[in-house]
């Protein structure tokens, strides 16, 4: 069959990747895609939110499968729009998609069905949440309530930070209409540990585990990103604590969503605290997580068109997933000033290092070719560097020696992607 990816970023490079190992796949498309993609796929020129053009050109190539990567079409109910038409497509439709695209919705489904979250209170008036705030504990979670491409979570310590928090989310709507509600929660601390699932509507398989950093500085410092960098598998993530998820977590947010009359086929991203009182949700997205994917799909076993076809047809019970035992560690490359202000442009030297090279991969996020067919910078985060190895810090090492191949001008990254593994 032919497969039609949507998106742009390096998770969608990682999905692509995947894809092609499949003996099912014969040619991939991807729209808008990037540079790095468009190695492996033809990118195709329309964006990830012209939902009517997407489903036209799937229906005119005979598209078998389409691949929606990001969250904004998910949540902006592109899988409806391509079932109307009779077209085949992996991803919830947009009234499960919800789970991601409202913050409010996921918190008070936890609440109605006693899944672990951290306590909270959801506003659409600047002026209660202000007055909430005086009698509040800190330090405080503040979250925007709709798609904020991962920057939408704000914690603040003092109670002016806080009131300064609602003012850019609520007022200046420093995210825009994600901002008309906004959930204030109780700060959790503890490991995070990322899980993503596979789901069919009622069966959940999950995958590997990983972690991601999301802060734009060493140290967990600056400003949070769409992801600097990850690992998996999580140490911290132990049987125990995943067979408390799966009884406490997992299992029961699918059959929430069922309940709900929103069943959910998909990928369930589980964003988890490890805190004392035993683990707690932190977010769910409605989609491979970024960067995580790019750590987790390298390891996976299984064919990816196989699993995504048996979500999409309920049979998701009959797939044994399996991922490799050993681990991988990604390291973003950025441009500096992300996730600010940066420049763009600036040509990518050391490509050529990761052709053919067993367990490395440079998954493209914000690239493009210009004029002279060169590789170049177009974006805040531009690479993921990942590489496998026998345990982590094999795995680390590999990634950040991998890092070093590469060179553009405005080059930054985080040096200690990964360090909690060396702590243990």
């Amino acid at each position: 069959m032919d497969v039609l990816i949507v998106g742009s970023g390096g998770r969608e490079h990682a999905i692509a990747a995947s894809v092609a190992k499949s003996s099912k796949v014969n040619k991939i498309y991807c729209a808008p895609g990037n540079a790095g993609i468009g190695q492996i796929a033809e990118c195709v020129d329309i964006g990830a939110m012209e939902f009517d053009r997407l489903a036209a050109f799937a229906k005119e190539k005979a598209i078998g499968l389409t691949i929606v990567g990001m969250d904004d079409p998910l949540v902006g109910g592109i899988v409806d729009v391509f079932e109307a038409e009779g077209l085949r497509v992996f991803g919830p439709r947009k009234n499960a998609a919800i789970l991601e695209g409202s913050k409010a919705f996921s918190k008070d489904l936890m609440k109605k069905y006693h899944i672990p979250t951290a306590a909270y209170e959801n506003f659409d008036d600047a002026n209660k949440a202000l007055a909430y705030l005086e009698t509040a504990s800190f330090p405080i979670v503040l979250k925007a309530d709709g798609l904020a491409l991962g920057k939408g979570v704000l914690i603040c310590n003092t109670v002016e930070e806080a009131k300064q928090g609602v003012q850019s989310i609520m007022l200046d709507k420093q995210f825009g209409a994600a901002g008309n509600c906004m959930v204030i929660e109780e700060f959790m601390t503890g490991r995070e540990v990322s899980v993503l699932s596979y789901v069919d509507g009622k069966t959940i398989k999950t995958m590997t585990s990983a972690q991601d950093h999301k802060r734009a500085k060493d140290g967990d410092q600056g400003l949070n990103t769409g992801g600097m960098g990850t690992f998996s598998p999580s140490p911290f993530y132990t049987p125990e604590i995943d067979a408390f998820c799966q009884e406490h977590i997992y299992q029961p947010t699918v059959d929430a969503m069922a309940a709900e009359g929103r069943p959910f086929q998909g990928i369930i991203f589980f964003g988890l605290m490890l805190t004392q009182n035993g683990p707690k949700v932190l977010e769910y997205n409605a989609r491979f997580g970024d960067p995580e994917a790019q750590v987790v799909l390298p390891r996976m076993k299984n064919d990816i068109i196989e699993v995504m076809e048996a979500c999409i047809d309920g049979r998701l019970d009959e797939i044994d997933l399996q991922f490799e035992k050993n681990a991988a560690v990604c390291v973003v490359l950025a441009s500096d000033g992300y996730p600010v202000k940066y420049e763009k442009g600036f040509e990518i030297h050391g490509l050529e290092h990761f052709e053919n090279k067993e367990g490395y991969y440079c998954f493209h996020a914000g690239t493009k070719l210009d004029a002279n067919n060169k590789f170049v910078t177009n974006g805040g985060r531009v690479l993921g560097v990942t590489a496998k190895g026998a345990d982590l810090k094999q795995a680390r090492e590999n990634a950040y020696l991998a890092t070093e191949w590469i060179e553009f001008d405005n080059k930054y990254m985080r040096h200690d992607i990964g360090s909690a593994i060396l702590e243990q």
